[in-house]
């Protein structure tokens, strides 16, 4: 059997990390699922969904790290574009990803101890993102 559900956040942008676990869990029952996968997606070119261990000193550490990978304050060609300066935006997003396909056992994800499955909003400002959960059989 087949489940689709959107789901939407507010977030604040510049590396605004979202645990989104618990919906996650809902989105197992809800489903029935048992045994299986979950694909989740999120929509928009600068944010991103990844599996990390969601704990105040790991997410600066995350958001200091990704400014040394593609640093904020850099003439991107990007913004010749559109003029919206978020050019470090798309780069981040493109290193992280836009999906995570987890496994779920016995109705629970089979995430380890320490793993929060997040949304993460790269953009300069606040957005309302969309996040896509789907399982198939």
């Amino acid at each position: 059997m087949s489940f689709l559900k959107e789901y939407t956040f507010k977030t604040q942008g510049n590396t605004d990390i979202i645990d989104i676990t618990p919906h996650l869990l809902e989105f197992i029952e809800e489903a029935g699922i048992t045994e299986g996968i979950v694909s989740v997606f999120v929509r928009g070119s600068t944010g991103a969904i990844s599996v990390i261990e969601y704990e105040p000193n790991l997410v600066k550490d995350f958001k200091e790290a990704m400014e040394r990978i593609a640093p904020e304050d850099k003439d991107y060609h990007h913004h010749k574009t559109w003029g919206d300066y978020n050019g470090h935006s798309h780069i981040r997003a493109s290193v992280v990803g836009c999906s995570e396909t987890l496994p779920v056992s016995n109705g629970q994800p089979l995430l380890g101890q320490w793993q929060q499955l997040v949304l993460i909003d790269f953009d300069t400002g606040p957005r309302t993102r969309t996040v896509i959960m789907a399982s198939s059989d």
